[in-house]
């Protein structure tokens, strides 16, 4: 996005394609792979451990230089995280990345005038995510937010887990 200054920053979103949901996101002046994706990551790394999912995760990007690049690779194997990259110019591939970007776009930025500084559109960022996981419907959630989603996913788990009981007497 560009800033008020005739600067820009940049954002990267990591999301759950599952649910849809944002689970991990960043604003940087640079787009070098320490200052934004590997911030969006390793939020994305602590959202999922904080809501007790350690495995399972499996990283799907472009093949964009900050996503291909040997830092990045090995933060995911750190991480126990496998890589998946797309085919090159396939943007089926990335259908939910440029759905995300492509909203984010059109909302908090095309709509308000150039933001005075990277604060600021990080400040603008915040809420467009927390509406976005919580209050947006999502039509290919069948009309629901990620985070109905997201719920409704751990009660049948809970529920397919609950011990059966034997009502013979």
């Amino acid at each position: 996005s560009r800033l008020a200054s005739g600067s820009f920053a940049y954002v990267a979103f990591v999301t759950d394609a599952y649910a849809t949901r944002i689970v991990g996101w960043a604003v940087a002046a640079s787009q070098h792979t320490r200052t934004l994706p590997l911030v969006a990551l390793d939020r994305s790394i602590s959202w999922t451990a904080r809501h007790g999912r350690t495995t399972g995760p499996i990283h799907h990007s472009d093949h964009g230089t900050q996503y291909i690049s040997a830092l990045y690779g090995t933060h995911l194997t750190q991480a126990g995280i496998p890589a998946s990259t797309g085919s090159v110019g396939d943007s089926y591939d990335n259908a939910l990345a440029e759905t995300v970007n492509g909203a984010y776009k059109d909302e908090p930025i095309r709509r308000s005038k150039p933001f005075e500084s990277v604060h600021a559109l990080e400040q603008a960022t915040f809420p467009w995510v927390s509406r976005w996981n919580s209050q947006r419907l999502h039509e290919s959630l069948g009309y629901r937010t990620p985070c109905e989603v997201e719920t409704l996913y751990h009660q049948r788990q809970a529920i397919s887990i609950a011990p059966k009981t034997n009502k013979t007497a």
